[in-house]
Order: structure tokens, then sequence, then C-alpha cells
């Protein structure tokens, strides 16, 4: 049989031995807590929470984490001249305001920023070297590669980095944009203006059967959706892309699944001068004008389909490489 002692002791033994390994339990609990309502407290105040080194560190890389937090990298200081981070920034801060005023919400996700100029021992630390990035911190573990967002690929709109986060965390956000009145004023000024043509020339309604001026009007549409104007309203490209290191400007996105505001401004100005071209040399064909006119006006129609149906297949070449053609100055 075991004395009394003896058994005594074993309990003790083992209460010693559980006491540390629970003790540490609690405080990482306290711990948790503690960065938890310090983030609620915070993103009570601001949808979305900006962080230097320090908050970085032990709120974001920092265990224990039992949430995940989204953060925008990002230089918005004026001296850096970071127009894309300013367009960013303002679709960021949608879509944590829809999260933030959701009836969804809960302490699963927040969304925090990194100015550089506030925190640019936190780019040294993730190796970072362009902005704005978008990097998804899960609950547990490191971020993957899917937690990095293709800014280039996909946009910067609320509704396409709402889908992302719905991808890493499954959390579903419905985007809510505050009222933007520019459409309803636009058309009201448009009914206004036609409403005014019509009261002064009601006589007179003949200009509403000129088939230039609805042609022109109707090649300005098809222009403008054939450059990709569609594609820019539902993605919300940057306009241009600047590299932070050599300060070089690129206007023409490098692949063939994205592209930039500023491209679609260039092929609507090339396919306009394609247009153009080919009008005059319509006119040269048909018209009544004397023979020396129609001669410069077909030569200059050639002049402005081969330049600017050379730069379009540049563009063209330049998005998907190893196409094999080239056309005059392509």
């Amino acid at each position: 049989s075991v004395s009394v002692p003896v058994l005594a002791a074993a309990v003790l033994l083992l209460l010693g031995c559980r006491g540390p390994g629970a003790a540490g339990q609690r405080r990482k609990e306290m711990v948790l807590s503690e960065k938890v309502n310090q983030l609620m407290e915070w993103a009570s105040k601001r949808s979305v929470i900006r962080m230097n080194g320090d908050k970085f560190r032990r709120l974001v890389k920092a265990p224990p984490r039992n949430y995940s937090v989204i953060v925008m990298f990002t230089a918005l200081q004026p001296h850096r001249q970071c127009v894309v981070c300013k367009q960013a920034d303002e679709e960021y801060q949608i879509l944590a305001n829809s999260w933030r005023y959701s009836s969804a919400f809960t302490n699963k996700i927040f969304f925090a920023m990194v100015d550089f100029d506030e925190g640019s021992d936190v780019f040294q630390m993730l190796n970072m070297n362009s902005a704005p990035t978008f990097i998804n911190f899960p609950a547990k573990g490191k971020p993957k590669r899917g937690d990095t967002y293709e800014l280039q690929v996909r946009g910067f709109a609320a509704e396409q980095l709402a889908r992302w986060v719905a991808d890493r965390t499954d959390v579903h956000i419905r985007v809510i944009r505050p009222p933007n009145y520019a459409g309803p004023l636009m058309l009201g000024l448009l009914l206004a203006v036609i409403g005014g043509l019509v009261y002064l020339r009601g006589s007179n309604l003949d200009f509403l059967y000129n088939k230039t001026g609805w042609a022109f009007a109707a090649l300005c549409f098809v222009l403008a959706m054939t450059s990709g104007q569609m594609w820019n309203h539902i993605r919300g490209p940057p306009y241009a892309h600047k590299n932070p290191h050599t300060g070089q400007v690129n206007y023409i996105h490098g692949s063939s699944q994205a592209q930039f505001v500023a491209e679609t401004h260039i092929v609507l100005l090339f396919n306009g001068g394609v247009t153009l071209g080919m009008v005059l040399l319509h006119e040269a064909a048909t018209s009544d004008m004397d023979v020396g006119k129609r001669k410069i006006m077909c030569i200059a129609g050639i002049g402005l389909v081969v330049l600017f149906f050379s730069w379009l297949l540049s563009v063209f070449r330049s998005k998907y490489h190893g196409y094999p053609y080239r056309y005059g100055l392509g």
C-alpha cells in the first residue's frame, strides 16, 4: 500500500508539473484578449487602423492571434507623389467602412494600413519595395502566396478587394458605396440641353435628322467601348504605373490580362486615327471634289491608317509577347 506522505508528494508533483503550462495558457489568453480589445477600440473610431512598426509587430506579426488582418502598405505623403496610392486608399476605405458598419461585423477580421513614412522598418522587414500592396495576415500561420493581392491583374476596386478577402478569410463583405450624384446631374444637364435646343428651335428640328451628327456620336461611343472604358469602370485599374526604383512611368500594362486607364486613352486615340484615315479614303473615292484634293485626301488617309495601325500593333505585341507580326512602324 502507498503511504499518505508518498501520495501527497505525488499529488504536489503532479500539480507542479501542470501549473506552469496552465499559467502559460492563461497568460496567452490574456494577451490575446488585450490585443483583440485594443483592435476593437481602434476599429470603433476608424475603419482602417493606422499602424507603425511597433503596432504592426505586436498586433499583426506576434502570436497569439485568432483574427485576420488585411494590411495595405502604401505611401500617401504628398512628397511621394503616388497617385495610385491615393486612388487605392479611397477604395480601401470604402471596403473597410462597408465591413465596419455591416450588421455582420465581428472581431474575426480587421483592416489596417502601414504608410512608408510611418513604418519604413516594416517595409524593410518584409522586403517590400512597391506600393500600394495588400497582404492578408491570416489568423494562423504566415501569409501564403495567395495572401498577397494581385493588384496589377485585378485592380483596386473595392468589389474586387472584397472578393479576394472572401477567398482568403471566408468573410463576405457587401460593398456599400457613398451616393454619387454625378451621374444624375449629368443626365439632368443633358436633358436640359436637349430640351433647350428643342424649345429654341421648335420650328426647325432638321438637326435631329442630321446623319453626320448621329454617325459621329455613334462612332465616339463605339471607340470608347472598344478601347476598354467599361473594363476600367468594372475593375478600377490605376491610371499608370511608376517604377519606385527607376521612376519610369508605364502607360501600357505588360500583361494581356490587365490594362491601365492611360492605355485605354492611347488605344482610343489610335483607333480614332485609323478611323479618320478610313473616312478620308472613303471621301477620296466617292467625293465630287477635284482630282487634286482627292489625291491629297487619299495620301493623308493612307498615312493615317499606316501610322496608327502600326502603333496599335506595337501595343498588341507588347501585351502578347512572342507575337511575330509587324506592320509599317510596328
